[in-house]
C-alpha cells in the first residue's frame, strides 16, 4: 500500500468512525444492508433474482437514460436514470458485459419523478439496463450501447 492510498483510507475510516460515534451516520447505513449476493452475481438474471426475487419485468417508456455514446475511459462512465413513475422505492443499474453486472442500486426516499446519477466502471462496450421497482412491480428499460474505448474493470 502506498502513502496516498494509506492516507485516503485513514481519512475515510476516521470520518466514518466520527460519524458513527456522533450519530450522524446511522448504523443502518452499514454493510448489513449491502446486497452481497446481487453484486457477486455473474449474469443479469442472477443479479435480478438476488436483488428483487424475480426476473419478471415490464418494459417502460417512462424510464430514460443519460449516458455518453462513447466512453473514452471505461473506469468513469457518467450515467443518470430518470424514472417518471410514481411510488418508486428502488432503482438499479446493470451492465451485462461486466464481470459483475450489477453496477449500482439506490433505495429511493422521494418516490415521484426519481432521478439518480453516478459514475460506473464498464469493462467493454455494453448496453445498460435500468430496473425500477414501484408499487411492487419491476419495470425495465434498456439503453443504447455505450461504446468503451479504454477498458475500465479488467474485462
Amino acid at each position: 500500500m502506498n502513502r496516498r492510498e494509506f492516507n485516503t483510507r485513514l481519512a475515510v475510516f476516521s470520518g466514518l468512525g466520527l460519524g458513527f460515534a456522533s450519530g450522524l451516520v446511522p448504523f443502518s447505513a452499514s454493510a448489513a444492508a449491502w446486497p452481497t449476493t446481487a453484486f457477486d452475481a455473474e449474469n443479469v438474471e442472477d443479479a435480478m433474482n438476488a436483488l428483487y426475487g424475480t426476473t419478471s419485468t415490464e418494459m417502460s417508456d417512462a424510464i430514460s437514460f443519460k449516458a455518453p455514446d462513447i466512453a473514452e475511459n471505461g473506469a468513469v462512465v457518467p450515467v443518470s436514470i430518470i424514472a417518471d413513475i410514481d411510488n418508486v422505492d428502488s432503482v438499479a443499474l446493470l451492465v451485462p458485459e461486466n464481470p459483475s453486472p450489477l453496477a449500482v442500486t439506490f433505495e429511493v426516499a422521494n418516490p415521484s419523478r426519481t432521478t439518480v446519477g453516478t459514475r460506473i466502471k464498464m469493462g467493454k462496450t455494453s448496453p445498460l439496463i435500468a430496473l425500477v421497482r414501484a408499487d411492487g412491480k419491476l419495470y425495465r428499460a434498456d439503453s443504447k450501447e455505450v461504446k468503451v474505448t479504454i477498458g475500465g474493470c479488467g474485462g
